[in-house]
């Protein structure tokens, strides 16, 4: 089980700590950029099917069967109440590592991997990070874009992740090495 706090905490010092820069992966919901760190991504995947799980929230878009494993799979426009929109050319799915859990996400694009100079990168005002908005982890502007700095673990609070869990209760754990 991941330490929410610490896990946050973590997150939000590395992106503030006094490296150079941080890697990132950039998407799209709509016509806002935001990024998860390159850490905690596993890759980008294609999913032929979806199966939809009985009775867990509408974020929860179902689960898919990915070499042998069930991945829960989220809608990320509908977990942040975005108007929900048809997949595209341009839609992906990125399998994301929270704590001991794999998801898939669903995002309207992929934008770029980017290396963010510390200097960049601003913490989230506490009236941003406030009830069920911890997963905003801080800003970074880039050229002329501001991209919203996602911290994974926080993505799901705990009722949330319950949610996924039921929708694939035995799947989606990472293997032992």
């Amino acid at each position: 089980m991941v330490d929410r706090k610490r896990g946050s905490a973590a997150v939000k010092e590395s992106m503030s700590s006094s490296k150079n820069s941080s890697q990132f992966v950039g998407f799209r919901l709509a016509d806002q950029e935001y990024a998860f760190q390159i850490e905690k991504i596993q890759e980008l995947v294609i999913l032929e099917s979806v199966t939809r799980a009985p009775q867990v929230a509408d974020y929860v878009e179902g689960v898919s069967n990915l070499r042998g494993t069930s991945i829960p799979f989220i809608n990320l426009r509908k977990l942040f109440g975005i108007e929900p929109k048809s997949a595209d050319e341009e839609t992906r799915t990125i399998m994301v590592d929270v704590g001991e859990r794999i998801m898939v996400c669903t995002v309207d694009s992929v934008t770029q991997v980017m290396r963010i100079p510390a200097d960049n990168i601003q913490p989230a005002p506490e009236l941003v990070t406030g009830e069920g908005n911890a997963y905003v982890a801080g800003f970074a502007r880039m050229d002329e874009r501001l991209l919203v700095l996602l911290d994974i673990d926080e993505l799901l609070e705990p009722e949330k992740l319950d949610e996924v869990n039921h929708a694939a209760p035995q799947g989606g754990h990472l293997p032992d090495h």
